[in-house]
């Protein structure tokens, strides 16, 4: 059993200032040293040796569908399977049922997770009410009841006056708009990316301008308003182009993509494999080489994981049914580290700045960081470890991942949260 003050030594210990060998000492749910050599002075050991220590991941993007949908996952599956996942952070998406939109369902989730979830959970409130996209929500009341964002993920805000005014109420409280850049007239009917693929075997294609358009739109409202906007989910290349064009002229526009459109093609979706089903699709190989650039070069500031889970009823179907998702908290990790890292595109640090301290500025978390005085949020990971994806050994009640078999680098030993031992507590102690 690891007590309230611990130390980790022994590990390469992801910093601000690089990557450093070391320790990590932990009092009181907080940071209390970094350093090449620390003693132990009463505090339990945490053997790290040969493994990498950095911040707890930050996703901006999940889906933990409490309340209201909790055959799929509920807020204490869903934050078990994030911290196995590495992740300390995650802020969860307004689409449950109720909706959140009113400060009654912004608290009951902040509660549920302070007693069920082993992980901070943040929620991002609705942008308008009941995602009709019609009603804006009360911003104010909102913020007040602890919402990190406002966001109509899964539905966009179609109407651009709506949306120019919610980026207005949000600049003057201090919250970000998350942007779902979906045209629905164009997407209509859609089940996969529009392309050689979708011809191929004969399933309707979506048009990448379905995203392209609303991401020119709302990078255009922020720009008039002189607001920032957030983009979730982007998925191609022209997507990552108009941030980069808006982005040189001043916007303040952020935006994240996901590991299965840096891992993922749809050529994957030939078998028909419903759990390749995902919105927005996945993209064609070009579109996947373009996301990493801009990874590189800063047009996507983050990574997140966009985790939908679902029960296996609503995947067990014909593929024009099925529902679009990807459990992705347990392999989001992995997913990127093998891509990018081993794959010799992003060094360790870069991926990590782009799933700890970057996700976490965007939203003004008070999390991302190993330093002295910073929360004590840490995932030890085994770099060189690799392991074999298997949904039914999940932690979330989702097992809908297309990854199922595939060898991935990178296996998370231990997750924590606020310096409790969230993951991983057999392995600490051992």
């Amino acid at each position: 059993m690891i007590g309230d003050i611990f130390l980790i030594k022994g590990g390469k210990i992801a910093t601000p200032d690089g990557i450093m060998k070391g320790c990590v000492r932990i009092e009181g749910g907080r940071i209390a040293a970094v350093s090449a050599d620390l003693p132990a002075d009463g505090a339990d050991i945490v053997d790290a040796s040969g493994m990498l220590v950095t911040p707890g991941l930050v996703d901006l993007h999940c889906h933990l569908r409490e309340p209201g949908y909790e055959e799929k996952e509920d807020i204490a599956s869903g934050t078990t399977a994030a911290a196995k996942g590495g992740f300390a952070s995650i802020c969860c998406m307004a689409n449950t049922n109720p909706v959140n939109d009113n400060a009654v369902v912004t608290e009951f989730i902040k509660k549920k997770a302070a007693l069920a979830g082993p992980v901070h959970v943040y929620p991002i409130a609705a942008i308008t009410k009941n995602l009709a996209g019609e009603e804006l929500t009360e911003v104010g009341e909102l913020v007040e009841a602890g919402a990190a964002a406002l966001s109509d993920d899964g539905k966009c805000v179609r109407n651009a006056q709506r949306m120019r005014l919610a980026l207005s109420y949000a600049k003057r409280f201090g919250i970000r708009v998350i942007s779902h850049p979906e045209d629905t007239d164009l997407t209509d009917g859609g089940l996969m990316n529009e392309g050689y693929w979708s011809t191929a075997i004969g399933l309707p294609g979506i048009t990448r301008a379905a995203e392209e358009t609303m991401i020119a739109r709302d990078c255009t409202l922020a720009e008039v308003e002189h607001t920032g906007v957030h983009i979730a989910h982007v998925s191609t290349a022209g997507g990552a182009e108009i941030i980069r064009q808006a982005k040189r002229r001043g916007v303040r526009v952020t935006c994240e993509t996901a590991p299965h459109y840096i891992y993922a093609t749809d050529e994957l979706v030939r078998g028909y494999d419903t759990n390749t089903k995902v919105n927005p699709p996945l993209r064609a190989e070009d579109d996947r080489r373009a996301l990493i650039e801009a990874l590189l070069d800063g047009t996507i500031d983050c990574i997140a994981t966009d985790h939908a889970p679902h029960h296996a009823d609503d995947k067990n179907v014909e593929y024009a049914i099925a529902s679009s998702g990807i459990s992705g908290f347990e392999t989001a990790f992995s997913i990127c580290w093998t891509v990018l890292v081993k794959g010799g595109y992003m060094t360790a640090e870069k991926l990590l700045e782009k799933m700890t301290s970057a996700p976490a500025k965007i939203l003004g978390l008070d999390t991302g960081t190993i330093a002295p005085g910073c929360p004590a949020d840490v995932a030890i990971i085994d770099p060189d470890a690799e392991w074999t994806v298997d949904p039914d050994k999940f932690a979330s009640r989702g097992h809908n991942t297309p990854f199922g078999g595939r060898t991935l680098s990178g296996v998370v030993k231990c997750t924590i949260a606020g310096g409790k031992i969230a993951f991983g507590g057999e392995w600490a102690c051992r």
